[in-house]
């Protein structure tokens, strides 16, 4: 149950991640790895390394409304907001050979930290994740068409070896307490009084 930080910490840890796994005699440089946004393709490129694009949040589709956690005072949080995060990791190389190269390397150290534990998390932004959670990270799917399209709306001319990955169930929690039947807490209570009359007998 991640605090409002949890989609900044998951995009700085798989950045994290690929930065501290390289070796820079693999490569011949010290491959730069960062989180971008959509501006920074034009003005800021990566000479040698990968980039993070985040496009695209969408809610989970198999946890829709997961219940909150019980805070100090055991009174239960509003529900969680679980998300899906999509990213565009686009490798950039001073040739194809080394972009080549840079991509099957970081592809291959993704497939083998599948799951993003707490402790990954939190180097990245400290406390935002729980002890016991984990993000799981892996290829996602994306069509040439919307892959192009994407490049499109970026603005570029010139596409850039690009693949898709996904961040699963990321669970965003709330620090606002559930209301109990879903109204405000009674402000004040008014008393009133008055004389109660039976209605007349019936006589036929």
């Amino acid at each position: 149950m991640a605090d409002s930080r949890a989609i900044q910490a998951v995009g700085e840890a798989v950045a994290n991640l690929l930065r501290g796994s390289h070796d820079p005699t693999d490569f011949g440089a010290v491959l730069d790895f960062r989180v971008i946004t959509s501006g920074d393709f034009g003005t800021n490129q990566i000479t040698a390394g990968a980039s993070l694009f985040l496009y695209r949040v969408i809610q989970n589709g198999s946890h829709r409304i997961p219940a909150g956690r019980l805070n100090l005072q055991g009174q239960r949080l509003q529900t969680r907001l679980p998300v899906d995060l999509h990213y565009l990791i686009t490798f950039w190389g001073t040739d194809a050979s080394m972009q080549h190269s840079i991509a099957g390397w970081a592809m291959r150290v993704l497939e083998d930290t599948p799951l993003l534990t707490s402790g990954v998390l939190n180097a990245a932004v400290p406390g935002s994740f729980r002890s016991d959670e984990v993000v799981d990270f892996s290829l996602s799917e994306l069509s040439n068409e919307d892959l192009l399209r994407i490049w499109e709306v970026l603005g570029l001319n010139q596409y850039q070896l690009s693949v898709p990955y996904v961040a699963r169930n990321v669970m965003i929690e709330s620090t606002q307490r559930l209301r109990d039947g879903g109204g405000e807490p009674v402000q004040q209570r008014d008393q009133d009084a008055g004389v109660f009359r039976a209605p007349e007998a019936f006589t036929g």
